[in-house]
């Protein structure tokens, strides 16, 4: 459930923009991502780290462009994360004894190390891919750009995660039994 508190800025940003502009936008981007992190830390006492990316590079970029009345800084702030998660699973393989993926979800799937490895070496990817295809449609196609934002941006990431869900099957323990309760 927490995952998908990430996408409520998102949401509300979009829908902001929709009826109001992009800086009012900005705004509430800005305020829902302290609000729904806040919250976060409030109720757990910390933050993951990458909800500290988030909430730094969203409070910088937005607040620069909204100081500057410059939306080019806000175009910046999605290719900046993906950029840094990219950096980071790509660290995760020189330093430490298991990659990032391995450290989110090693407690409930028993895969081999390379499995690991190679999935996330597909989050590297993923993450450069991302922020060059968000950064691309920004300066390219600016009148798509928070629709892409908001849904390209989560579409590619189901994709993306339902191909990792496949690959990641081939390595799960097989059922024999095929009856209910048994």
């Amino acid at each position: 459930m927490k995952q998908w508190l990430d996408f409520v800025p998102m949401v509300l940003f979009f829908a902001a923009f929709k009826m109001y502009g992009i800086f009012p936008a900005t705004g509430v981007l800005i305020a829902a991502t302290v609000v729904i992190y806040g919250g976060l830390l409030i109720k757990e006492r910390t933050l993951a780290k990458n909800h500290i990316i988030t909430l730094v590079v969203t409070l910088l970029f937005g607040g620069i462009t909204l100081l500057l009345h410059d939306v080019t800084w806000l175009k910046w702030k999605a290719p900046i994360i993906n950029w840094i998660f990219a950096l980071v699973f790509l660290g995760s393989h020189f330093v430490g004894d298991k990659v990032v993926i391995e450290r989110m979800l090693g407690h409930a799937l028993a895969v081999p190390s390379f499995v690991w490895a190679r999935l996330n070496l597909a989050w590297v990817l993923f993450f450069i891919f991302a922020g060059a295809a968000n950064l691309y449609v920004a300066f390219t196609y600016e009148k798509y750009w928070v629709d892409f934002k908001v849904f390209g941006s989560l579409g590619m990431t189901l994709i993306f995660m339902v191909g990792q869900m496949v690959y990641l099957s081939r390595y799960l323990p097989k059922d024999d039994d095929k009856t209910f309760g048994a």
